[in-house]
């Protein structure tokens, strides 16, 4: 499938970012195959187990961020002698936070929560440490340094490092029959190791964490403004991550069942973000001059990524049990019609990331944060319908008709109906017939 035909585009651009991003891609790589590794020994109901506690923190984890990744990288090139007092108030706002969510989840867990996962392995420990690996995320304002003077490529390299240590040691723990909680302690591992190399390469381009302050006005500033992001980050995780925590009361082996399908499903969603990044600073240029060409680009856009993700989602769901088999055994039967009702959702986030993108540039941010909102709220009634009657095909098509709602939300509202329309002809394949009408 090539790329849209789009002035302004540069395809040698493309290839650099492809370049820049092909290790990113080989650790997105490596991780999933470490994945199904962990899955296939642990089994459906402790592979269930570690990602409900990996879903149900990360959902809480994400008020931790403090939505203030942009915030800091714009106050940064707005202030670079003020770099020391920015990433110092940042960090220590987010460790106060990110410590304070450690006992909360636990609480959370117990209150509404009391499963086990095997005799004398409470889950609660699982969910403690899950909780603990988030607060090293505390780290990441340097990976917000770093982007701020365009120098990603140190965090890569440090990511790089990391993804092999994290696949190495989980190797090591299924040759050893290591029990679950020791996999918890090694998401805990990558947590302090990728912390540890944010710091290391941080110092070795000759700055010192040691001169980091703490500003209360800064502070104030930076919550002000950042309060919605809390939200949307919020909003966003209970969006991905709630089918898992909901589909605990149909119990573990479903969870594990049902994770097994999604990450097969989900493996492949960094691609849409690698192409709309490379091709919409030529679209953005085009809405500059001409409007009618900005449409057609986006509309040559939409159909990239359906031309994309529609034969991808045909296929696996052809071949899902097949695939299921290969990649984890037979210890998970029912993840194959699983698999093929959540791989068409891939459909709907291939385009949700091209208008999200869309909706950004045309500063509708309010209409970007009520569309995940109102796909969290459909996936949380969907999910509280189908998981009693259906379990994890239920979640399934919970999922998959939330991401279609949220995508397709912007057809309610009069200004932005007409991209609506541009994303349903490229659905049903409208618009490319149309082309080739044309052509003949």
């Amino acid at each position: 499938m090539k790329l849209p035909a789009l002035k302004g585009f540069d395809p040698q651009a493309f290839e650099k970012y492809l370049k820049n991003t092909g290790w990113l891609m080989f650790g997105k790589i490596l991780s999933m195959l470490v994945g199904f590794v962990v899955a296939r020994y642990l089994g459906p109901v402790l592979f269930g187990d570690l990602n409900f506690a990996d879903a149900m923190t990360a959902i809480i984890a994400a008020v931790g961020t403090l939505g203030l990744d942009s915030f800091i990288i714009r106050e940064i090139i707005n202030e670079p002698e003020k770099r020391d007092e920015i990433l110092g108030t940042s960090f220590w706002m987010r460790v106060g936070v990110n410590l304070l969510l450690v006992p909360v989840s636990v609480l959370i867990y117990v209150i509404y929560h009391h499963y086990s996962t095997t005799p004398g392995r409470p889950l609660t420990i699982i969910v403690a440490l899950l909780a603990f690996a988030s607060f090293f995320k505390s780290f990441n304002v340097i990976d917000s340094y770093f982007q701020s003077q365009v120098q990603s490529k140190y965090v890569v390299h440090v990511q790089n490092v990391c993804v092999v240590l994290s696949a190495m040691v989980k190797v090591v723990l299924v040759i050893f029959n290591m029990p679950l909680v020791y996999f918890a302690l090694a998401l805990v591992f990558d947590g302090f190791i990728l912390a540890a190399g944010l710091c290391i390469v941080y110092q070795h381009r000759g700055l010192q964490l040691t001169t980091w302050t703490f500003n209360r006005e800064r502070a104030r500033s930076l919550i002000r403004q950042s309060f919605p992001l809390i939200l949307s980050a919020v909003m966003v995780s209970i969006y991905m991550k709630i089918d898992q925590v909901m589909l605990k009361t149909a119990g573990s082996r479903e969870v594990g069942i049902y994770s097994a399908a999604a990450k097969i499903s989900e493996s492949w969603y960094f691609i849409p973000v690698a192409i709309v990044t490379s091709v919409f600073p030529a679209i953005i240029n085009a809405r500059k001059t001409d409007l009618n060409r900005y449409n057609k680009r986006l509309q040559n856009l939409y159909d990239l990524l359906v031309g994309i993700s529609l034969p991808t989602a045909i296929i696996i769901s052809l071949f899902a049990n097949d695939i299921i088999h290969l990649l984890y055994g037979n210890r998970y039967e029912g993840a194959g019609l699983m698999l093929s009702i959540h791989i068409w959702s891939g459909i709907f986030v291939f385009l949700g990331s091209a208008s999200t993108q869309y909706l950004l540039v045309e500063g509708y941010t309010t209409i970007a944060f009520v569309r995940t909102t109102v796909g969290a709220a459909i996936n949380v009634l969907l999910n509280l319908w189908l998981i009693p009657l259906y379990g994890g095909v239920g979640a399934s098509a919970a999922t998959l008709v939330a991401y279609a709602v949220a995508t397709f939300f912007i057809l309610t509202l009069s200004s932005t109906r007409k991209q609506g329309l541009l994303m349903l002809e490229s659905l049903f394949l409208i618009s490319i017939f149309r082309k080739l009408y044309h052509k003949q």
